[in-house]
């Protein structure tokens, strides 16, 4: 009954959700470099930096770009500091009347070397596909449910799987048999490999794309109090603090960490939060100060050396869905476990044609014939 059930789930989900998938796991075989493409396409873009042994310091900078693009028709929104010696800096100007504009700043000279609109920047486009098919909210939500989709996939094609009745079985696969018999043993063993790590891909994308439903479970699983979300108290006619005391005060909330990037506030009540990495990260959004934009005060900290158990489970959800847990090695298989939804849908494809209770595939071969 289990295995009737599994694979009547098995073969339907895959039928529905397929192509969806398939799109999404081409992208997230790209998105898993994705830092080091977007990399190569602004050197190619904007030329290469060369390092040097002073950085100019952030005022400067927005200082520069202030100058160049003048409010109110831009607005800071953004601040990215690089993380390699030849990157950029890159800072994102909000404006009413066009798309989001992104200025390449040379982080040792501070000159600006050029903008762009990274709406249609090619990782942008492919980020947006991978999350929401470039459909907006709709598209997440499609997105995770077929994400949701995959981690039943998975896990019913880990039931399904003949290796647990014979174990060599599950991972032979006989080039000489008949095309049907090769094309069930690449679908059984590809999907065995990577039925593991495709369910993780699935889950934590799930959870991600329906955020405000899975945080409150998360925390709660965890025994950890959710976390509230830091607004500024609106204060008429108080102007936001200077910005060179949000830094001050960022640094001395979290003394030995260096400033990674800076949101700055969008709305009368949304904060400045400034991200943080210590030296023994490798992650650079992990400690995060949330201020008040009227007052300077620390809002909220996040702090990577003592996070809650809900946190640090939030927090794996990253290196689990790209692969970064294991270095190159990891991320290098989670390419190929990007490619393994191709693989499946199309031999999971030529397996429901072939079936005996197939009526489409009957009517189609009796119209052949």
């Amino acid at each position: 009954m289990v295995r009737r059930t599994a694979l009547e789930l098995h073969r339907y989900l895959g039928l529905v959700a397929g192509l969806i998938i398939v799109i999404v796991g081409l992208t997230g075989s790209l998105l898993v470099f994705r830092h080091e493409i977007n990399h190569f396409l602004l050197q190619s873009q904007f030329g290469q930096i060369v390092p040097q042994q002073q950085q100019v310091s952030i005022l400067s900078v927005i200082d520069t770009v202030k100058a160049a693009y003048p409010e109110p028709k831009f607005t800071l929104s953004f601040f990215d500091l690089p993380t390699q010696a030849n990157a950029p800096i890159r800072v994102e100007l909000g404006s009413e009347n066009r798309p989001t504009t992104e200025v390449i700043v040379n982080p040792y000279t501070g000159k600006i070397l050029g903008d762009r609109i990274p709406q249609y920047a090619i990782m942008d486009i492919v980020y947006n596909l991978h999350n929401a098919l470039l459909t907006g909210e709709t598209g997440t939500i499609i997105v995770g449910i077929a994400a949701f989709f995959l981690f039943v996939l998975s896990i019913t094609g880990i039931i399904l799987w003949p290796g647990w009745r014979k174990l060599i079985a599950g991972f032979k696969i006989k080039t000489n048999a008949s095309i049907k018999r090769l094309n069930f043993d690449i679908h059984k063993v590809v999907g065995i490999i990577a039925a593991i790590f495709l369910a993780i891909t699935g889950f934590t994308g799930f959870c991600w794309n329906f955020y405000t439903y899975t945080q409150p479970i998360i925390y709660a699983a965890t025994f950890t109090p959710t976390p509230t979300e830091p607004k500024s108290t609106l204060r008429e006619g108080k102007s936001t603090v200077d910005f060179a005391q949000m830094l001050k005060r960022a640094e001395e909330a979290l003394p030995g960490a260096k400033t990674t990037y800076i949101s700055f506030p969008s709305s009368p009540e949304s904060v400045f939060m400034i991200g943080k990495q210590f030296p023994e990260e490798k992650e650079v959004w992990r400690s995060r100060v949330y201020l008040d934009r009227y007052t300077g005060e620390v809002l909220q900290l996040r702090n990577s050396r003592s996070l809650s158990l809900g946190d640090e489970v939030v927090d794996a959800f990253n290196p689990l869905h790209f692969g970064t847990f294991g270095g190159l090695p990891t991320r290098i298989l989670y390419v190929f476990v990007g490619l393994a939804p191709l693989i499946l849908f199309i031999t999971g494809l030529v397996m429901w044609w072939y079936q005996p209770k197939n009526h489409l595939s009957q009517t189609w071969r009796k119209l052949k014939l």
